[in-house]
């Protein structure tokens, strides 16, 4: 299938005009431009809210570890086991 020709617009907008009336084309097409301004705040909004948030890098001197399993906090060393190898 081709593009749309302009003859097949025409047909198209005088279809329109049958089914709607040229009187309530106005009050469609101000809905219309309403609802695409509501849509673009929306959009614009959760593109903000999910704006990724900068990662805090670890002071010098801090670790980080992972736990191994789901649920398991990691193993704490203290000065006394640490010297105890």
């Amino acid at each position: 299938m081709g593009a749309f020709k302009p003859w097949h617009w025409i047909v198209l907008l005088i279809v329109i005009l049958l089914v709607f009336g040229a009187g309530k084309l106005p009050e469609i097409a101000s809905s219309l431009g309403q609802s695409m301004k509501v849509f673009k705040k929306e959009v614009k909004e959760l593109r903000e809210d999910d704006a990724p948030a900068q990662i805090q890098q670890p002071q010098q001197g801090t670790y980080y570890t992972q736990p191994t399993q789901p649920g398991q906090a990691a193993p704490q060393q203290n000065a006394e086991g640490a010297n105890q190898q």
